[in-house]
């Protein structure tokens, strides 16, 4: 196995011993299935690799965007992914900040502005429900849309692309941030929940290690209510340094596409995309990783190892 097709992320340089005590240890490893094109058959492709943990209804989190977004995932790969799973939802919460998503029925027609033609669920519609944070770093327990607890399983399909508050946003952001209700969790992930605090300027909203760490206690919370029953697909398309709540005014992508990554491990699928923008040449990684590394968007890495989410060695197999 070459070092293209084994990436063990920011611990690889750590394995030593004997050949054979390192092979053991490499096949212990959560496996992160990549396919170089982004394509719908690709992913479908992924969604093979991960269908065994998903069973009952699934809700598929994903981010639709806001109006006119030129970074969102094609709706037409979504929809024949979401129809290739039985009993499966599109779900989306509302947002906190302004915008026509902040409220389910103007949310529910930039859904169709963006030519979304399947049934998103708006989990929050009908309020909130709490999930507990064991051993948070800073959350005891954060709010999410009361009908994300009606789901059995859980797929993480996520645009990966830079963010202007974390840095990246990977899967972790996607549920952490995503399932949490648009009026309550947001604010407690954003630490803005208390009295007039949301109404600080968002430059002093709590950021860098204290958002990551904040949006890994929710995370850590969201997946707990899905042991075993969770997986996760990273498309690297379309890699701006903005998410696509940034919609019209996201920054056209310097990066080149990626792939498709596929993992039932949340964390080695978001340390094996950092690691694909981490080994393009300079001068096609230093936006994004400026983006990445001003916000200390790696510390999302670190707090999910450190809350034991997963595992930041892994080993890349190339699908194609």
């Amino acid at each position: 196995m070459n070092r293209r097709e084994f990436l063990t992320g920011a611990a690889a340089a750590s394995l030593s011993g004997l050949a054979g005590s390192r092979a053991l240890a490499e096949d212990a490893l959560p496996v992160v299935w990549r396919w170089r094109e982004c394509s719908s058959e690709n992913l479908l492709k992924a969604l093979d690799k991960v269908r065994t943990r998903l069973s009952g209804r699934t809700a598929v989190k994903l981010h639709t965007g806001e109006p006119h977004g030129p970074n969102i995932l094609p709706p037409p790969w979504v929809k024949r992914l979401v129809e290739a799973i039985p009993d499966a939802t599109a779900v989306e919460c509302n947002v906190l900040y302004a915008s026509p998503r902040r409220e389910t029925a103007t949310h529910r027609e930039t859904i169709k502005t963006n030519g979304w033609d399947i049934p998103v669920d708006i989990m929050d519609e009908d309020g909130d429900a709490v999930l507990p944070v064991k051993d948070g770093f800073h959350l005891k327990e954060v709010a999410v849309g009361s009908r994300l607890l009606g789901y059995d399983s859980l797929l993480v399909l996520t645009h990966f692309k830079g963010h202007a508050r974390g840095g990246f946003g990977g899967s972790l952001k996607n549920i952490a941030i995503g399932c949490a209700s648009g009026r309550l969790g947001k604010a407690q992930v954003h630490g803005v929940a208390g009295p007039g605090e949301r109404e600080k300027p968002f430059s002093q909203w709590p950021g860098k290690e204290w958002f990551m760490e904040s949006m890994a206690d929710s995370g850590k919370a969201i997946l707990a209510r899905f042991p075993g029953r969770y997986a996760c697909i990273n498309v690297l398309r379309r890699l701006s340094v903005d998410c696509d709540c940034a919609g019209v005014k996201a920054a056209e992508p310097v990066c080149p596409d990626l792939g498709i990554l596929a993992s039932t491990d949340i964390l080695a699928v978001d340390q094996a995309s950092i690691d694909l923008v981490y080994a393009l040449p300079q001068a096609l990684k230093k936006d994004l990783v400026e983006r990445i590394e001003s916000r200390a968007g790696l510390r999302q890495l670190s707090a999910m190892e450190e809350h034991g989410m997963g595992s930041r060695r892994y080993r890349l197999v190339e699908e194609g």
